[in-house]
Parts: structure tokens; C-alpha cells; sequence
């Protein structure tokens, strides 16, 4: 009966002692890189170092607890009232202190990692987005979600943004294949390879990079290998939101079949080269540019036509 009561005694204690302990509740993350970030309580306090991030952590409903970005953070139109540290190239590491973050969150392929390093010697959390096939950009909305406490909102957009990418990929990935060139510059000439996200928008659009085998992610090449290459289709980028003047410059070389059909296309890179939402709505511009080539070369040579889409 006493060693009973002893008993009682103890776990009784023990429970009060568990009720008066505070109870952490962790949360954990693997990012791109691999790496497992924890958190004790939801992030409320978030730098984001580029611009699809910042445009990713909206999307997930976490808008509100970003306190720094990068420069070019401008979509939606709230970011551009956020405090910015920098340009993701060159962040500012007193500004970011000074702002107290719980988490950063780097992009793996733009930021410098010395940087990414310098941040997680200094104790802040960091999580490295490098999202290479459209599906990443909707799991890392999911961990954005679970990031802040908002799992609900980010889910269904996660969601909404699988379904959409299903329906496009089963419209158009069965089209002829065209051989593709997407060039993000003129000076010096840059293409992107098989690893690039952008390629995994030409696959969905039945287009073969014809780059896709270099070793870069975003390699260095010549106008004479593009001619030796011979695309069927031209893609551009460039830097604003109107075509860039170089596009025209390859009809020049009217012996490319690009130009002979005149297939030469831009889409706007804030829409394509930021591995955001958004890049489904470049998806299916680029799909339907992808369809009129196809219809081009069923037609005479158009040489001699100087607009471009």
C-alpha cells in the first residue's frame, strides 16, 4: 500500500511538472539543398531574396509576414511596399539583421552562397528554394503554408495550380515536337540547359531545348552554333515587359527555319523566368506560340515579314 502511495505521489508530480513546463512544438523543413531548417513557432517574420519568392510566399497567404525583399519584388503590388535590403545579387547583412528575421528564405541558383553562409553563422534559419520542374513551385507554396500556420489557404492554392498544370501538360504535350531556342540575352548570347524550370515549360509545349545537353545552367553561346543548330522555333525574354530589339536581329540569318517561318516569339520574363504562379499563365502563351509555329511551316516562307509576336 505505501510503495502504491509513493507512487501516486510521483506520477502526480510528474504531471504537475509537465503542465508548468512550456511545451515546444517544432516545425521542420527540407529545403532544396537538402537541409533541415526547424522552427519553434510559426515564422511572422520573413526576408525574402528574390522576387518568385516573394510572389510564392502570397500565393501561400504569408504576404503579410515578409519584412525585407530584394529589388524587382513588384508583384503582386503590395511587395513593392515592403522594405527592400538589396538587390539578390548583393544583399545588405545589417539591413537583414536589423530587421530580426525568423527564417530567410535564398533562391539556390541566384543568391551568392557566401552570403546564404554568412546568414546561418549569424543564427538566422535559411531556407534555399531551387525549384528546377513546375511541380517545385507548388510544394514550396505548401511549406510556406505550414511555415506560418496557414496550411488551408496554401494547400489549395498548391491544389489549383497542379490542376491547371495537368490540364495544360495533357492539351498540349502530345503536339509534334518542334527544336526550340530560348534566349534570355543578346550580349553576352545565354540560353539555359535541361535543368533550367523554363525547359520543363518547352516540354509541356511539345519544344526540345536544343541547348538542353550543356552542362551550365544558364550557358554562354554563339550566333554560329545557333546556326548550326537551326532552330524551328526562337524564344526571347530579355529584361522588360516589351520585346527586346534584339529579337529582329537573327533575321539575318534567313537560312534558319525560325526565320524563314518566321517563328521568332517573346514572352515577358516577369512572367517566365520567375519560378512562380504565374509561369503557367507563360506556359500556355508559349503553348499557343507553339501551335502557330507548328501551322507556319505548313505555309510558304515569310521571309520577307518583319513583325514579331
Amino acid at each position: 500500500m505505501r510503495v502504491w502511495q509513493f507512487n501516486k505521489r510521483l506520477i502526480s508530480g510528474l504531471c504537475l511538472v509537465l503542465l508548468v513546463l512550456p511545451v515546444r512544438a517544432e516545425l521542420f523543413f527540407t529545403d532544396d539543398q537538402g537541409k533541415t531548417i526547424s522552427l519553434n513557432k510559426p515564422a511572422k517574420r520573413i526576408i525574402s531574396l528574390a522576387p518568385h519568392i516573394t510572389e510564392n510566399l502570397f500565393a501561400a497567404g504569408a504576404g503579410q509576414y515578409i519584412v525585407g525583399v530584394v529589388a524587382y519584388s513588384d508583384f503582386p503590388p503590395e511587395a513593392n511596399r515592403i522594405k527592400q535590403i538589396g538587390s539578390y545579387k548583393k544583399i545588405d547583412v545589417e539591413a537583414v539583421v536589423a530587421l530580426k528575421p525568423d527564417i530567410i528564405i535564398a533562391w539556390g541558383a541566384g543568391n551568392d552562397e557566401l552570403q546564404i553562409e554568412q546568414f546561418r553563422k549569424l543564427g538566422i534559419p535559411v531556407y534555399v528554394e531551387d525549384p528546377r520542374k513546375i511541380q517545385d513551385i507548388a510544394d514550396s507554396i505548401e511549406d510556406y503554408g505550414r511555415m506560418v500556420n496557414n496550411m488551408h489557404e496554401a494547400i489549395e492554392v498548391a491544389r489549383e495550380f497542379r490542376l491547371r498544370y495537368r490540364d495544360i501538360r495533357k492539351k498540349y504535350s502530345a503536339r509534334a515536337r518542334l527544336r526550340g531556342f530560348y534566349q534570355v540575352w543578346n550580349k553576352p548570347l545565354i540560353t539555359i540547359n535541361d535543368q533550367h524550370l523554363i525547359t520543363d515549360v518547352m516540354n509541356v509545349c511539345s519544344i526540345d531545348n536544343m541547348y538542353g545537353e550543356l552542362t551550365q545552367l544558364a550557358p554562354r553561346i554563339t550566333i554560329e552554333s545557333v546556326i548550326e543548330k537551326d532552330p524551328q522555333m526562337i524564344i526571347a525574354s530579355g529584361m522588360g515587359e516589351a520585346k527586346p530589339e534584339w529579337l529582329d536581329d537573327w533575321r539575318k540569318w534567313n537560312q534558319l527555319q525560325a526565320v524563314q517561318y518566321n517563328n521568332l516569339y517573346f514572352i515577358p520574363p516577369a512572367i517566365i523566368q520567375r519560378h512562380a504562379p504565374r509561369i503557367l499563365d507563360a506556359a500556355e502563351r508559349l503553348c499557343e506560340q507553339a501551335e502557330e509555329a507548328r501551322r507556319n511551316f505548313s505555309k510558304p516562307k515569310a521571309t520577307s515579314i518583319t513583325s514579331t509576336k
